[in-house]
């Protein structure tokens, strides 16, 4: 690694280091006066491609031009080629997410299909992580109902086994899935192997997009099945021919060829551009998926590649082909890199005529259509926003609102949280949890008034002050954080607001929001998605607090009842909870399952179930 010495803030220092830098193949990160990595990138000559940067800055983009201008020191990473050098461009890029890269939001919101092909009877899965290991993965998907609606249809076609594999060792007896011919039951009963294998492999087939494939081996196999009379069999594969055709008929056809592709279509300027991927299988169209680039610098061919390599380093499933609207940099060395990843050639094309242009122009059209659907989508909460602003008579854009709730169970395990929502929208990296420790009573003031304190005692870079502090509740929860935020010296920096649920003893119609020192609750106007609004960030708030309050107590339940057995400590609880995985499996255990367990005799284990039952 090769880092100047001084971190500098002139042109003419940066000239000086840049003649230090090396000309070999590797990564270099810019970064601005606070030594904040703000732009990664990667090149065969380290030296040549950071000097081009400053050199003819007329030629570049408005946003790499300000890029520049920020740039106040550059390290550099020297690899022994440059396809290291590419896949550790990507890794960083994920990691310090740079303010000027392409960054790719993490799959794991993204559905996909796991089938563990290793297990004795495989089953089919939805996951929303995928770890390199031994199983097979389909996706990520975009939509979670499509998702579920596929899998719903393979398991009435496929009769694999539901269970998990903790149950498939417990159970005594098949369960309602066999009885209605969607398990053939391994749990219980004994089934051919080979019979079903071949059903997973069929499954795969599907999944792969090989539905035509699959269809005619099965109308094979009945043809066979019926010619040595064996009807019953036949008919049970002409059954599944008939609902794999329904879903191919629903399936879209955009291509002649049959192949593999993706084709990337793009829309809009530097400041936010929307990436559209259409996935193509055996021609037919498998799914569209939009990502948001925002502040993206690099310029269209470097984009494309930061996206192609970030985008097909976390995807199971590689096409043969690529279409793209501008060829990437270094495009052999990405077709070569993608090819190792997918175990098969994998080719970029930029098409300028046919139907594979015709595809690329429909890819971009779905682009822009998101685009405008996306900016229209953002005016329109802005608008919402900045009347939140008039109606609350405050003094700038609540753009950041922070609402906090507490829960507890009949004073026990009393906990607080607080949710943070940005622009209208959830910000689920600011949430934050708290176990309260100077309340053992269920008093809502007490509880608010400390959680209150632990919040805005730490107001920093880390934890930015809010624009609006929304309690839940009404005026006396509304006093106890202003005198709060008096106590702490913060009386006016931001605004503060109560939201109380309405009255039907009283026939009001709808939730109040009250403001310190008023007495009547605000009049929000016509307009109904202020209250909304608000209703959503109290109501978020109060899932949260609810969510971290059971979880609390169950894990004070699981402790208490397992700290009664004499020999069971805290390295035995633990065994026992990721062995089982809750109270209430360790319950339903039998003395034997339990006495498996390294450490656990007869006598302990009949111990733990007499504790337990």
């Amino acid at each position: 690694m090769q880092q100047p010495s001084d971190r500098t803030d002139s042109s003419s220092d940066l000239v000086d280091v840049i003649k230090g830098i090396s000309e070999s193949p590797g990564v270099y990160l810019m970064k601005d006066s606070s030594g904040k990595i703000i732009y990664v990138g990667k090149a065969i000559n380290l030296k040549k491609r950071v000097r081009s940067y400053f050199q003819r800055q007329e030629t570049h983009s408005a946003k790499t031009a300000l890029m520049v201008t920020r740039v106040a020191d550059i390290e550099t990473v020297v690899t022994t080629s440059e396809k290291e050098a590419l896949i550790l461009e990507s890794n960083l890029i994920k990691r310090h997410r740079p303010r000027y890269n392409v960054v790719l939001k993490d799959d794991k919101r993204y559905p996909s299909i796991r089938i563990d092909i290793k297990a004795s009877y495989p089953r089919i899965d939805i996951v929303r992580k995928t770890p390199k290991d031994s199983a097979v993965y389909f996706g990520p998907f975009s939509s979670t109902h499509a998702v579920r609606q596929t899998v719903k249809l393979l398991n009435k076609t496929y009769p694999l086994r539901k269970c998990g594999d903790r149950t498939l060792g417990q159970r005594t007896r098949p369960c309602i899935h066999y009885q209605m011919r969607q398990c053939l039951a391994p749990c219980c009963l004994t089934v051919d192997q080979k019979v079903y294998s071949q059903m997973v492999k069929e499954v795969i087939l599907f999944l792969k997009g090989r539905a035509p494939e699959l269809i005619k081996r099965i109308r094979r196999r009945m043809l066979q099945a019926s010619a040595r009379q064996d009807f019953e069999n036949a008919a049970v594969l002409r059954d599944r021919m008939m609902a794999l055709e329904k879903t191919l008929e629903r399936q879209v056809t955009v291509t002649t060829d049959f192949l593999d592709r993706d084709v990337i279509g793009t829309s809009g300027g530097s400041d936010f551009r929307i990436v559209t991927v259409m996935s193509l299988r055996q021609g037919f169209l498998q799914g569209v998926r939009h990502f948001e680039l925002a502040h993206a610098a690099p310029e269209k061919g470097e984009l494309m590649a930061q996206f192609l390599g970030q985008y097909y380093q976390q995807t199971h499933s590689l096409p043969v082909e690529v279409l793209v609207p501008q060829l990437p940099e270094n495009i052999d060395l990405l077709e070569e890199t993608l090819s190792e990843w997918g175990r098969r050639r994998v080719r970029i094309r930029q098409p300028k005529r046919g139907e594979k242009h015709r595809l690329l122009e429909m890819a971009e059209k779905n682009a822009g259509n998101t685009l405008r659907e996306r900016l229209q989508k953002a005016t329109r909460e802005a608008a919402m926003i900045e009347a939140l602003k008039r109606r609350l008579r405050m003094d700038r854009i609540p753009s950041r609102i922070e609402c906090f709730d507490n829960s507890n169970l009949a004073g026990t395990n009393p906990v607080s949280a607080m949710v943070v929502f940005v622009n209208g929208r959830p910000h689920k990296a600011g949430y934050r949890r708290y176990i309260l420790r100077t309340v053992s009573t269920p008093d809502d003031y007490a509880s608010m008034a400390e959680v209150l304190s632990r919040r805005y005692t730490k107001i920093g870079p880390a934890n930015p002050e809010p624009d609006l502090l929304l309690v839940d509740g009404g005026k006396g929860q509304v006093s106890i954080a202003v005198a709060v935020l008096d106590e702490l010296g913060l009386t006016g920096r931001f605004a503060v607001a109560g939201i109380a649920k309405k009255d039907p003893e009283k026939k009001e119609t709808e939730d109040k929001i009250y403001l310190p020192n008023r007495a009547n609750p605000v009049n929000l106007g016509s307009d109904g998605r202020l209250l909304l609004l608000l209703q959503q960030v109290r109501d978020e708030a109060h899932r949260f607090a609810i969510a971290f309050q059971r979880k609390q107590r169950n894990r004070m339940t699981v402790r208490s009842a397992l700290d009664r057995v004499a020999g069971v400590g805290p390295k035995r609880k633990a065994m026992l909870l990721k062995h089982f995985g809750s109270i209430k499996k360790i319950r339903a255990a039998t003395v034997g399952q339990l006495s498996e367990l390294p450490g656990i005799n007869i006598v302990l284990a009949e111990a733990i179930k007499q504790s337990l039952s």
